[in-house]
């Protein structure tokens, strides 16, 4: 599927304002979050198109701004995942804002609001950390790891969870390069 470019989001779908729809609830499925856009997309008489939403999606979970949230970090017994369909929740580096009329979504998506469960999510996300640091390492990507280095910071600030050694791994990595 062609992906629109981010630039063709508009100033209202910012990663950041993903980040305030998704905290708004907790934890959202894309087809969740797709129909929050649309609603708010509805009342400034807009539309997005759904491969415009879908790039702004993947370049917040690039960014760890929204992250996908494994099974041990939801707190609902009956919540279906699969890998080609994660839950989304706000990551490390997200800065959440609200779009304006969004204070309205959970009535009118009728979601109530869901609990994450922080430290197995930041156990998830330390690991996505980790496979992605190494395959930067690999790629020899000093873009992707100065990146990843930026959000060891922001992990542990966010979370509980040491992440020295793989701060240490890519910083050791980028003054070699």
């Amino acid at each position: 599927m062609d992906r629109a470019p981010t630039d063709d989001a508009p100033d209202w779908l910012a990663p950041d304002a993903l980040a305030g729809i998704v905290d708004l609830f907790g934890w959202l499925t894309p087809t969740e979050l797709r129909r929050a856009v649309d609603e708010l997309a509805f009342k400034r008489r807009e539309t997005v198109e759904p491969s415009t939403v879908a790039a702004v999606v993947d370049d917040a979970v690039d960014a760890y701004v929204l992250v996908s949230a494994p099974s041990a970090a939801i707190d609902e017994g009956t919540v279906p995942l699969d890998d080609e369909h994660p839950l989304l929740t706000v990551g490390p580096v997200a800065f959440p804002t609200l779009p304006d009329g969004a204070t309205d979504l959970p009535h009118i998506l009728d979601v109530d609001s869901r609990t994450v469960i922080r430290e197995a999510l930041a156990d998830a996300v330390l690991d996505r950390l980790s496979e992605e640091a190494v395959a930067a390492i690999t790629a020899d990507d000093a873009t992707r790891l100065e990146t990843l280095a930026d959000v060891t910071y922001d992990l542990e600030a966010w979370a509980a969870v040491d992440v020295g050694r793989v701060r240490d791994r890519i910083v050791a990595e980028l003054d070699d390069s």
